[in-house]
């Protein structure tokens, strides 16, 4: 991100790149899609006084001031939501059906769920919308030939949603599910304990990383895992680096295009696993490079901080460096099971075991979408998931 980049929106977050709580709280605002201006102090050392003046004589980052001119220091990402007035508690202590998870897949399920008149719960531990919410366009989505940006997909379904009375909570998660016989006692972050006759998760998967050295510590300082989300704040830059060669990383690569000249993409394999249509695109794009046998060795930072350059081993076993302005990685995912505690069966990669009926090994508690075993991974089979698993809930309920 750059020194000063506005976003728009009435709200001002002064902080640093090498803060990790402003790293934090820049994520919590753009997973819940909320506009603001970053000032980044160490660019612009003169806005120092402005934080100073806020709190009192204390230099605490992040600083993040509101359209009502009131403003809250170093926040808690609960502090942030209710200052943002995100309603954090459910309604009532009891649904028909708990969803925890609000992409396009928990989304749709509370769509069929609500129309067969089941009193029904959505929580989302980040925004409504999950990942579909943060890509910034969808071709291959049936019925929108033109395409569709990701957020106006996922506040129209939403919509939907809230239209036959389904009540979304985000920014809140769940840390615990206790089940006997059928029913349900959830856990939700805020502490809430919440009672429902059937468990859906459909909390889907976070970007992999590589975990190689320097990486955690530049993460949103030029390491970044959503080139939608970041990309803009890298125009006219010399040189970008995206890791992975499946069809996540073949289709950010050419989305960034866009700002930076030139977009090289290093893949630790031999084979590119990314669909033979990308494959074609991104050989015949004059400003792109695909290296095949490059494996990340460590994320090397400049003396800001910031990230500088990649240091590679090739496929003749020599290192190197990439110099670069920021690097994409988009190398997998996992799924977000850890929080179950042993609850469900899992397979050997960790995403939640089914039967033919999307029922995990535990009664009442059914996993659709992403995170669930034998998923494909793609948004489309994901909501036809969401509205198969509404039911078996039925009958589960019936039952």
């Amino acid at each position: 991100m750059t020194d000063s980049e506005d976003t728009s929106g009435g709200i001002t977050l002064y902080g640093a790149q090498w803060c990790p709580d402003c790293r934090r709280s820049k994520a919590f605002l753009r997973d819940q899609r909320i506009a603001y201006t970053y000032v980044d102090l160490e660019a612009k050392p003169e806005e120092i006084a402005t934080v100073l003046e806020l709190n009192g004589g204390k230099q605490i980052i992040p600083t993040i001031v509101f359209p009502d001119g009131t403003h809250i220091a170093e926040p808690s990402n609960e502090e942030l939501a209710e200052k943002l007035g995100l309603t954090r508690d459910a309604a009532s202590s009891t649904y028909d059906v708990v969803i925890i998870g609000g992409g396009p897949t928990g989304l749709t399920t509370a769509i069929y769920a609500a129309r067969e008149d089941l009193s029904t719960l959505v929580v989302e531990k980040s925004a409504i919308g999950g990942q579909a919410g943060i890509t910034e366009r969808l071709d291959n989505y049936p019925g929108f030939p033109d395409g569709i940006e990701g957020a106006e997909l996922a506040d129209r379904i939403a919509q939907q949603a809230q239209k036959y009375g389904v009540e979304l909570l985000s920014a809140v998660g769940a840390t615990g599910i206790e089940s006997s016989q059928g029913s349900s006692r959830i856990t939700l972050s805020t502490g809430q304990i919440i009672s429902a006759g059937a468990v859906v998760i459909s909390t889907g998967s976070n970007y992999r990383r590589t975990n190689a050295p320097g990486e955690a510590d530049l993460i949103g300082a030029g390491v970044h895992f959503c080139a939608t989300c970041d990309g803009p704040f890298y125009k006219e830059a010399e040189e970008l680096v995206v890791l992975g060669a499946g069809n996540s990383g073949l289709e950010e690569g050419l989305f960034l295009t866009k700002f930076g000249k030139h977009v090289t993409i290093f893949e630790r394999s031999d084979k590119v696993a990314g669909s033979k249509i990308l494959q074609n695109k991104v050989a015949e794009h004059p400003n792109m490079e695909l290296r095949l046998n490059s494996e990340v060795i460590s994320f090397n930072a400049n003396s800001d901080g910031r990230f500088a350059s990649l240091t590679i081993s090739g496929p003749g076993g020599e290192t190197y460096d990439h110099n670069a302005a920021a690097v994409f990685v988009f190398i997998g995912l996992d799924p977000n099971t850890g929080w179950l505690n042993g609850l469900v069966e899992l397979d050997e990669r960790g995403f939640i075991a089914t039967d033919r009926n999307m029922e995990t090994s535990v009664p009442g508690v059914f996993a659709a979408g992403d995170v669930r075993a034998g998923s494909t991974k793609q948004l489309a089979s994901a909501v036809g998931e969401g509205a198969a698993v509404s039911l078996q809930i039925r009958h589960h309920l019936n039952a």
